[in-house]
């Protein structure tokens, strides 16, 4: 604090001050970018078909299924198709993600692990492992998406 002429000045933070990686602030944030990164890519997520796929000469084709559609909320799986034609099911990254239309946010709510079966989840999990696990599974979303759209792929 500064005093001037027996006035308190209070010495401002400046207001563009980025959220601390891997914080509460930050995971907020980075829901924020996902849901934008997931407009760009599906345009009205509501209005999709169950099931939609993004083919790009010369990339792996990118399935998008709607899981649950309600109200205010979206729930979508999105997964890579390796073995498209020979009926194979070992589709891999394979995350669920939950859009909330009302505060422009989405969420990785599950993902399957690359070296196992077993499907990732928060529930239960201490609350700074939570915070981590959410952490990197919503910045792998944010990269994830970048790729795709660089790659030229789109569900709308």
């Amino acid at each position: 604090m500064l005093t001037h002429y027996g006035f308190m000045l209070v010495k401002e933070q400046p207001a563009n001050i980025s959220p601390q990686p891997k914080s509460f602030a930050a995971l907020m944030e980075m829901y924020e970018i996902n849901y934008m990164q997931l407009r760009l890519l599906c345009g009205d997520i509501r209005i999709l078909p169950k099931d939609t796929v993004s083919r790009v000469e010369g990339s792996i084709p990118v399935l998008l299924s709607i899981e649950e559609n309600t109200r205010h909320t979206t729930t979508l799986l999105l997964t890579y198709l390796f073995h498209e034609n020979d009926g194979s099911q070992d589709n891999r990254p394979d995350m669920l993600v939950r859009v909330y239309h009302d505060s422009r946010q989405a969420e990785v709510i599950s993902h399957r692990c690359r070296l196992s079966e077993d499907r990732i989840q928060y529930w239960g999990k201490e609350l700074d492992t939570m915070l981590l696990c959410r952490w990197r599974m919503n910045r792998f979303l944010y990269k994830w998406t970048n790729y795709l759209r660089r790659q030229g792929h789109c569900f709308s």
